[in-house]
């Protein structure tokens, strides 16, 4: 599948190459290939011709893809290649060696990157098999998301896809069902790397089943920061570095995934072992509403913003038909709406068992506690008589050419020295973008101030001197907004999001990191935990090693020089010296509003905005 996703680029009998033509038409385009099914997509500026000729292109290669053997001998050695960067990734390579355990018989073990003998041996014969039996319009969900006519775009579907005629084959029935597991799996990589990770994975229901809800909520719960259970146990308390989930909700019974990385030098045994016990102290601490509440109204906002993106609700939306229906993405919003702390408390217990644990050893056990058994969902029969929320506010159709752009924005200076440009313009959902820069120092001012710069601006986001990072993050999931900093010794820079009815108290929220951040000085230890488990996984990934060379090739500045580039080893030294007062003195000194320029585009009220 994955091999035939980049075949079908190359061209039919009308389109001598696909990747050519996309491109000279300025299309961005791509495939994707996961467990259930491949997605092809392309966004472009709209018009009726880009549109007529996207449709052709699609029903053009649906069925009359070339799939010769010179282009998979070509295109061969380009996933390989793929396959190969997946192999320089230790959590990419641990995550396939979990899949591969964690499941006897389905193909869910199997991660569709591949393996290198298959991708290298596949022969034409099977990749044209496989392309005459699923690549066909009974298979087939065509979506379109954007600026479009609908009466006008149907019938440019009806007449590019309408003469294909439905294929005389059955499609070949998928019989696997996977037992119930009946305990504990290990799996131990031992390679080429410079960072530790463990997982626990455990096998879940079918994404469409209303248990998968709850099972997201419980694994944004034990990772989100600072509040996470499994964050306090393992970063707040230096066993790990980092924590996440992964929730994959399939068409089939799918897993869920707890990550840790763990710095070199520190116990992974130790680690594991307080992992496990957070996991399984549901019983004693049960899940409280207070933190459903929390991930909650993110997980909302989230689906919010989807739903106000077209080309990220098409691409969701895409993913939600291959786990049975396109309208299981409004059920699971439904489901995130109704959510309880008893509904999560429950799947924890059922769930996160040893029986159903792929990361420990076996251990014979005379009366296993397994999970259930995964249940059937009858997807037709949930889905029939859905009925979907009112549509969002629908924003203006707008002309985005560099004239429009300058006509419609208004440009004034702060009496400070920062340049302002708005940009009012109604927007789906009432949406709001702004972008701040900071532009200080010079060349002799920050001589030898490495790495205070990057070091203040990383942490404007970990709370301020009036809320702590906790209730930081409840004030933006409370205004629906994001907000992120980023930053070095030149400059530091905001980006962020909300709706028209908060940008006031999301502007003032920016000002309050930028003028009161808290510098707590456990935040700064952990952050100097974070960044220096990123240089020492620098040290073996092949990108990384390759961009340090490339930025010090013929470099001619000093060490001290805010434009140096360090070697590992220079930079890991000045982060282990750079200490909390360093980079609350640089922030006292360099950063501020008069070399500065601010940008809002979305749907405010100019007049407001200026006051």
């Amino acid at each position: 599948a994955h091999l035939l996703e980049h075949l079908v680029f190359k061209g039919t009998p009308k389109i001598d190459n696909i990747f050519q033509e996309l491109g000279r038409r300025g299309m961005r385009f791509n495939g994707t290939t996961f467990f259930d099914r491949t997605n092809y997509f392309e966004s472009f500026t709209a018009s009726d011709e880009n549109l007529d000729w996207a449709l052709a292109m699609e029903a053009d290669r649906m069925v009359n893809a070339l799939v010769r053997k010179s282009d998979l001998d070509t295109e061969m050695t380009v996933v390989r290649n793929e396959f190969e960067n997946w192999e320089n990734n230790p959590r990419s390579v641990l995550w396939g060696r979990l899949q591969a355990a964690a499941y006897d018989w389905h193909n869910y073990g199997n991660l569709t990157i591949g393996a290198r003998s298959d991708i290298e041996n596949v022969s034409i014969d099977r990749l044209q098999a496989f392309y005459r039996t699923w690549y066909q319009p009974d298979n087939a969900v065509l979506i379109v998301a954007g600026k479009f006519d609908p009466a006008p775009t149907l019938e440019r579907i009806a007449r590019y896809f309408g003469p294909i005629p439905k294929p005389a084959r059955a499609l070949p029935a998928i019989y696997t069902r996977e037992p119930v597991q009946d305990g504990e799996r290990s799996v131990t990589v031992r390679r080429v790397g410079s960072a530790q990770f463990i997982g626990a994975l455990y096998r879940t229901p079918p994404g469409a089943h209303p248990d998968a809800t709850a099972l997201a909520a419980l694994g944004e719960i034990m990772t989100i920061a600072p509040s996470g259970r499994l964050y306090q146990a393992l970063v707040e308390s230096r066993k790990a570095s980092a924590v996440d989930a992964w929730n994959l909700e399939l068409s089939d019974p799918g897993n869920l995934i707890f990550w840790a990385q763990v710095p070199l030098g520190d116990s992974a045994d130790a680690a594991r072992a307080t992992m496990l016990e957070t996991l399984y102290g549901l019983r004693d601490k049960p899940i409280t509403q207070a933190e459903v509440d929390r991930v909650k109204t993110r997980t909302l906002t989230s689906i919010d913003e989807i739903i106000n993106d077209p080309q990220q609700l098409g691409l969701v939306l895409s993913e939600s038909i291959a786990v049975g229906d396109w309208r299981l993405f409004f059920i699971q919003r439904d489901r995130w709406r109704a959510l309880t702390a008893a509904d999560v408390q429950r799947v924890g217990l059922e769930y996160l068992k040893n029986a159903n644990l792929t990361f420990g050893q076996f251990i014979p056990d005379a009366k296993p506690d397994r999970a259930p058994a995964p249940p059937t969902v009858d997807v037709a029969a949930l889905v029939a008589d859905y009925k979907g929320d009112a549509q969002v506010a629908a924003g203006e159709v707008f002309d985005p050419t560099p004239a429009n752009l300058e006509a419609r924005t208004q440009r004034f200076t702060l009496p400070s020295g920062m340049k302002v440009a708005l940009l009012p313009k109604k927007t789906r959902g009432e949406t709001v973008e702004f972008s701040l820069q900071l532009h200080h120092g010079n060349v002799a001012s920050l001589r030898g101030l490495a790495p205070a710069g990057s070091l203040a601006a990383s942490m404007l986001n970990r709370g301020t001197q009036q809320r702590d990072r906790q209730a930081w993050e409840d004030a933006l999931d409370k205004y629906r907004a994001k907000l992120s900093f980023s930053g070095g010794q030149t400059g530091t820079s905001a980006s962020g999001q909300t709706v028209r009815a908060h940008l006031a108290d999301v502007l003032r929220l920016l000002s309050e990191a930028l003028r009161e951040p808290a510098f707590a000085a456990p935040e700064f230890d952990q952050l100097k935990r974070q960044l220096r488990t990123r240089i020492d996984q620098g040290r073996t990934d092949p990108q990384a090693i390759a961009q340090r060379a490339l930025g010090r090739h013929d470099n001619p500045y000093p060490v001290g020089d805010v434009r140096y580039t360090p070697t590992f080893d220079e930079e890991l030294a000045r982060l282990d010296a750079a200490t909390l007062a360093a980079a609350k003195d640089f922030h006292a000194r360099f950063i501020g509003g008069t070399n500065a320029e601010l940008s809002l585009v979305g749907d405010f009220d100019a007049k407001a905005m200026q006051a």
